[in-house]
């Protein structure tokens, strides 16, 4: 039912600088693959078939790695080495791409795929988070529960009290054993947060979330916050938080980064 995300990439990777002003953080490397690679995986898998990036004139290396190099196939072709291309398999699926001249925040980013997704549910994966599974990629769980419900679904995770002023919480009634139906959303609380639901960077979204975002003004940061325009959703639609299962790593993080690394590296020499 979901066929069609959005991979906002246009951020300006201000908590890994020096390195992001050169190299994307999207095109960070994890194993033999670049992060983003794993969460174009994680979108084909959960089965979207077209994904619209929205990316800055400064992210040409993402462009250029999900496109055909016919210089480089033909140079392996002729020194009978077009094995090398299969490792790894670079994803196939439809990709579009559009710019936004400005970071003004994940509300606009998101606002820009109006016309991509053609009034149509869609979902938004975020590239900073990695999300590992064992059993179903993270976004096909959020999917799971749109299938079932017919409404907006976002993907959290408990977080520690201490780190709640850097995502946006939510308040809610528990649905099921690991569902909730959201009654309010805050950005980054600095002092009481309504609870220590956290959102990660997966949601499912039916369209009425572009009349929100069309009408929201700028917020935390001088910013389009995607939290007011899910909180002004609320106003007219439900929106459930699914707990996810799997590991998240959070490649802005240094922490986090080296972590998924040594994960990553781990199970290469192990398998």
């Amino acid at each position: 039912m979901i066929k069609k995300a959005i991979i906002p990439a246009a951020g300006y990777g201000t908590r890994s600088l020096p390195i992001s002003k050169v190299i994307p953080k999207e095109m960070f490397p994890i194993g033999i693959k670049p992060a983003i690679q794993y969460v174009v995986e994680e979108a084909i898998e959960s089965g979207i078939e077209q994904i619209l990036m929205v990316v800055s004139r400064s992210k040409n290396l993402i462009v250029d790695y999900f496109d055909h190099s016919l210089e480089l196939e033909a140079f392996l072709e002729r020194k009978n080495k077009m094995h090398l291309m299969d490792a790894p398999n670079i994803p196939d699926i439809q990709i579009h791409y559009t710019r936004q001249p400005i970071a003004k925040g994940l509300g606009d980013a998101i606002r820009l795929g109006k016309s991509f997704v053609n009034d149509e549910p869609f979902a938004v994966l975020l590239p900073d988070d990695i999300i590992l599974h064992k059993h179903s990629p993270s976004l096909k769980q959020l999917i799971d529960v749109f299938t079932k419900y017919k409404e907006s679904v976002i993907g959290l995770q408990t977080v520690d009290e201490k780190y709640l002023n850097q995502y946006g919480v939510i308040k809610g009634k528990k649905h099921s054993n690991d569902t909730y139906r959201l009654t309010d959303i805050v950005e980054k609380p600095k002092i009481n947060p309504p609870s220590q639901l956290a959102v990660i960077g997966r949601y499912v979204f039916t369209p009425m979330i572009f009349e929100q975002l069309d009408k929201i003004k700028r917020g935390i940061g001088g910013e389009y916050q995607l939290t007011d325009g899910m909180k002004a959703l609320l106003q007219s639609e439900n929106i459930y938080g699914k707990l996810i299962e799997g590991q998240r790593y959070d490649i802005g993080s240094m922490d986090d980064y080296m972590k998924l690394l040594n994960f990553v590296y781990s199970n290469m020499k192990n398998g």
